[in-house]
């Protein structure tokens, strides 16, 4: 495994212990990284209007398409520890 991925799996077991709950804009931008990072560019279905919840997280990770997985990877990383 890459120092790349051990650091990027290290982040996320991070991310579950952050001091404080980040606000909703910030936790988008966690899931969003997490999944280009960790899928890459996303190509699931849209969601309908119905499950909000869902179509922000989906337009988030959508807004990254393009991204590397390893740039995302990174960004996530440099995020987890801005807030650690």
């Amino acid at each position: 495994m890459s120092d790349l991925k051990t650091t990027f799996a290290k982040a996320m077991a991070d991310s579950k212990n952050l001091s404080e709950r980040p606000d909703n804009a910030t936790l988008l931008k966690i899931y969003a990284l997490y999944k280009q990072g960790s899928t890459g560019d996303n190509t699931e279905k849209k969601p309908g209007f119905s499950d909000m919840v869902a179509r922000a997280k989906w337009d988030a990770w959508n807004n990254l398409k393009g991204t590397s997985t390893d740039d995302a990877m990174q960004q996530y990383i440099d995020l987890i520890a801005d807030l650690g």
